[in-house]
């Protein structure tokens, strides 16, 4: 216990001392005071330890660090409110191990700690010089001045390690880890450490604060040099800029003979714009509106040509066939003329890809001698798409509307809407519910956009929308306009559109003529029937164009005058088939029936197989069948279960036989009602041993009680029977009338049975007699026997 001291205690807030260091602060606490008064009254020492927590103000022992240093007070100023400046000398590390209470103040016994080292003089050399490369960085960071003095003078590692740790401003944890290592060399290896990290966070504070001053220099000098324009601009006699720029928007307004509160509105705007500074950010917010405003085409309209003849002739120039679409656009072109623009109806063409939606907008406008302007809506989720953003916010501009507006230079353009059918709902809003007012005649004559804040008319604009489907377009939006279905191509339309405007559209595009290149009609239509599959004849022109290209390198290549693509060598141009389509049955068949399906690049035909075999009246339904086909089998099997007598169909077989019908192609989804009657055949023909025309194909939807009801697609449906060679289709009694719209080509050799019941189908479908060989439903009895 000879090392042990006693002594008063100084318990310091973030302030930690060391050893051989002089040091200054103020005491404000009591009984540190009388602590400091205590160690003046005898050999002038104190105990200086850190408190652990800065905010505690009657410290115990738990509250100090356990090391501290022995200190002598050198002198104490009083100063005002009562408090005292004491400077102090530091002596040795000392450990503290006992608080004890003396008269009002703290008193410790300590333990001094002897320092850990070496005289090795190569090793304290090489400590030395590495403090010392970090002091110097640490200094060029952080413009210390008490380092500089202290990097040159010659002392041991730990001493020198312990003035650094004083006069640096590091955290005063920090500080305290380096007081508590009496090992000299760890102690310089510690501060080393946290001196590099302090570097490396000085070294991005500079340069953060360096950005900011060169920022903050561009600025001023941008301020001094608008300001210099300004005084030159006076001394030259000249207009300022931002009153010039107000008082040439002031002239468009005049100019544009606004309606008056149109006018009141952008006056306001101009003269809150004159009165900005014309580097701050509002004031390119409002020189942006007011841009886009006074751009709109107020008062420019386009002339009109009314002429139905020369509507009809651009239309027949364009396009081939669309009989009916022709003639309802011409209708509706017929009827905007005779009410001066009044009738308000928006068309939309609706059909599958490629089938000329998009070309028949542009005919339209041609023949009108109106701006065409397409704005396509697929993928758009967002209400400000459609009305804007208001011009508050930073990059906001005009609703796709106005920005059509805009770009047509005329306030009476045909806008076409495309693909309104693939516009989505987002948390930002509807677009379809944004689209009602500008398509609906009522309210589109003061359309408001969330950027341009004032009413437009677009009651003078013609919109035409485009959609693929109309499962998607909700129903108000779908309310608003009139459908013109534009179903696909048959294979002869496909031949002539390809003809007359396809492949010289082609020939020219690739650099070529038509003396160059010739392509027969037996090659396209082999590319019309197995290399592409589609409604339209979008993908068509491409094969056609891959035709030219390469036609164009054995020109080139070879030398050649001209090539003719024919049938035989149009797998050296295109390869192998593509695409291939059923053909019907070779023969008739018990348990298989056609039927046909409507798909959306066309018709197709459907082969459906039943199978009857012993059992306990299960239903297996295969081949990748949606809920509403599968309906369909159900309602078709009850419908024969009320017809076993007439059928002649043992009346129990639903609980002797297992029913399996599959449509082949199972990685394809099948659906919908249009097969109900073939499937019914199918299994009829099964149950009874009675074979299937094979020649015969139908179409159509099944009730309970055998009813056939009406089905769409029906042309398609035509073109692929027609395919297939099939000579017999049945089709829904409610199908009849539109038989008319089926072309001529494809009726020829085909004989449409129209039905109202599925005795009918079954009549016309299924041969009189059975079939030798065909499955026999066991009766119960004779099951019972087995």
């Amino acid at each position: 216990m000879e090392n042990i001291q006693s002594m008063p205690l100084l318990a310091m807030r973030g302030i930690v001392a060391f050893p051989k260091t002089n040091i200054s602060f103020d005491v404000v606490r009591g009984f540190s005071l009388r602590a400091v008064r205590e160690a003046m009254s005898k050999d002038k020492k104190i105990f200086l330890v850190t408190q652990k927590d800065t905010n505690v103000e009657r410290p115990t022992y738990l509250d100090l660090y356990k090391v501290g240093i022995v200190a002598r007070v050198d002198q104490v100023i009083t100063l005002q409110n009562g408090v005292s400046r004491i400077m102090i000398e530091g002596l040795y590390r000392a450990r503290l191990c006992e608080v004890t209470t003396g008269n009002h103040f703290m008193k410790c016994n300590v333990e001094e700690i002897d320092e850990i080292g070496t005289d090795n003089f190569i090793v304290n050399e090489g400590y030395l010089r590495s403090l010392g490369d970090v002091c110097h960085e640490y200094f060029l960071m952080s413009k210390n001045s008490s380092l500089k003095s202290l990097i040159n003078v010659k002392m041991t590692p730990g001493a020198f390690a312990d003035n650094i740790a004083a006069n640096t401003n590091i955290d005063y944890k920090d500080k305290q880890a380096i007081l508590e290592e009496a090992d000299c060399y760890v102690r310089v290896e510690k501060l080393i450490g946290i001196l590099t990290r302090e570097v490396n966070v000085l070294r991005i504070s500079n340069e953060i604060d360096a950005k900011v001053k060169k920022n903050i220099d561009e600025h001023q000098r941008e301020y001094y040099l608008r300001e210099e324009l300004k005084v030159i601009e006076e001394e030259l006699g000249e207009k300022e800029g931002i009153k010039g720029e107000a008082n040439s928007y002031r002239e468009k307004i005049e100019k544009l003979k606004l309606k008056k509160d149109v006018a009141e509105k952008l006056l306001k705007d101009v003269s809150r714009f004159e009165k900005m500074q014309s580097a701050s950010p509002d004031c390119a917010v409002m020189r942006n509106y007011l841009d886009g405003v006074l751009a709109l085409p107020w008062n420019n309209k386009s002339k009109e040509n009314t002429d139905i003849e020369n509507a009809r002739k651009i239309l027949d120039e364009d396009h081939y066939g669309l009989t009916k679409v022709k003639e309802r656009i011409l209708e509706y072109l017929a009827v905007r003329t005779l009410t001066k623009g009044k009738d308000g109806t928006v068309l939309c063409l609706y059909g599958p890809p490629g089938t000329g939606k998009t070309s028949i907008a542009k005919s339209v406008a041609r023949a009108l001698g109106r701006k065409y302007v397409r704005v396509s809506l697929g993928g758009i989720h967002d209400e400000a798409d459609i009305r804007g953003h208001r011009k508050t916010y930073i990059g906001a501009m005009a609703g796709r509307i106005m920005a059509a507006i805009s770009e047509a230079g005329t306030k009476n353009p045909l806008i076409l809407l495309d693909e309104i059918d693939k516009m989505g709902t987002g948390f930002h809003g509807d677009p379809a519910a944004a689209l009602l007012e500008v398509l609906d005649v009522e309210q589109n004559f003061a359309f408001r956009d969330h950027f341009i804040e004032v009413p437009f008319d677009l009651s003078q604009v013609l919109f035409i929308t485009t959609a693929n489907t109309l499962s998607t377009v909700s129903a108000p939006l779908l309310d608003r306009v009139e459908v013109v279905e534009i179903s696909g191509y048959t294979g002869g339309e496909k031949l002539c559109i390809a003809k007359d405007y396809l492949i010289p559209k082609q020939i020219e595009k690739n650099g070529l003529s038509g003396k160059n290149v010739t392509v027969d009609e037996a090659a396209l239509g082999e590319v019309i029937n197995y290399y592409t599959r589609e409604s339209g004849v979008r993908h068509l022109e491409r094969e056609i164009g891959s035709l030219m290209r390469k036609a164009a390198i054995k020109i080139l290549a070879e030398k050649k005058r001209s090539v003719k693509i024919t049938k035989k060598n149009l797998q050296d141009y295109l390869g192998k088939r593509k695409y291939t389509f059923d053909l019907m049955n070779e023969e008739d068949e018990v348990g298989i029936c056609r039927g046909l399906a409507w798909t959306s690049v066309g018709g197709d035909t459907l082969s459906i197989e039943v199978n009857v075999m012993p059992g306990s009246g299960k239903l297996e339904l295969t081949g990748n069948l949606g809920d509403v086909m599968k309906e369909s089998a159900m309602a078709a099997v009850s419908y024969i279960r009320t017809r076993c007598k007439e059928l002649g169909i043992y009346e129990k077989f639903y609980k002797t036989c297992d029913i399996h019908i599959h449509v082949p192609e199972g990685a394809v989804p099948k659906d919908g009602p249009s097969a109900g009657i073939t499937l019914a055949t199918a299994i009829a023909s099964a149950l009874t041993g009675r074979g299937v025309k094979r020649d015969v194909a139908m179409t159509g939807e099944i009730t309970l009680r055998g009813r056939v009801l009406p089905i769409g697609g029906l042309k398609e449906k035509s073109v692929a029977a027609k395919r297939a060679g099939i000579s017999t289709v049945i089709i829904p009694e409610g199908n009849k009338p539109d038989l008319d719209e089926i072309p001529k080509e494809v009726i020829e050799g085909i004989k449409f049975i129209p039905v109202s019941d599925m005795d009918k189908v079954l009549s016309v479908a299924l041969l009189k007699t059975r079939k030798k060989g065909s499955f026999e439903i066991p009766k119960i009895e004779e099951k019972e026997k087995m």
